[in-house]
């Protein structure tokens, strides 16, 4: 099955997710930036879409590709600063799966920790005062900080599982399809 791994990425985060993906699908299998989607991008039988978490939601290059998404499979990583067992990390994959195609669910999904920008860290820093939930605080930069940890080793691993977890389900599914 033609495969190929698109990811939107703007510290770093969502490529390495992206790349350790491809690494776990069949040889060759490309990994490319959003802003370099080859023309024939409908010819691919699944696509992985990776994006980084922007204000609850896919960041605004993964968003404008989703809804163009009429491959037989999509399946939609991301990386986000917050916990990714948190209730925003759910949400957050929920409001992108929303964006492809009618009627099209997400073969998959994986959501990971990532580093935040510092420059959206000072950013919101200087747009909140202290004491509000985005504002500079103890708590708040020891979340930063364990952000700036990820992804690593046992996130790259998981999502090498997601993707060959996903592949193994789809072929599942495409088995049972003809019976």
């Amino acid at each position: 099955m033609r495969t190929i791994v698109v990811y939107s990425s703007r510290t770093g985060n969502t490529k390495k997710v992206g790349e350790a993906i491809a690494a776990a699908l069949p040889e060759g299998t490309p990994a490319i930036p959003v802003q370099q989607v080859p023309a024939d991008l409908p010819d691919y039988a699944c696509v992985f879409l990776g994006f980084w978490v922007d204000r609850g939601q896919a960041d605004k290059d993964a968003a404008d590709l989703l809804p163009k998404l009429r491959n037989k499979h999509v399946a939609l990583f991301a990386t986000l600063g917050a916990d990714p067992h948190s209730p925003h990390a759910a949400e957050s994959l929920m409001k992108a799966a929303e964006l492809l195609p009618e009627g099209k669910k997400p073969a998959g999904q994986f959501i990971c920790q990532g580093a935040v920008d510092p420059k959206v860290i000072e950013m919101m820093y200087k747009m909140f005062p202290k004491g509000h939930v985005h504002g500079q605080s103890a708590e708040r930069d020891a979340l930063h900080a364990e952000a700036a940890k990820h992804p690593d080793e046992a996130d790259l691993t998981a999502a090498a599982a997601f993707a060959k977890k996903t592949m193994a389900d789809i072929s599942s599914r495409n088995a049972t399809a003809f019976f």
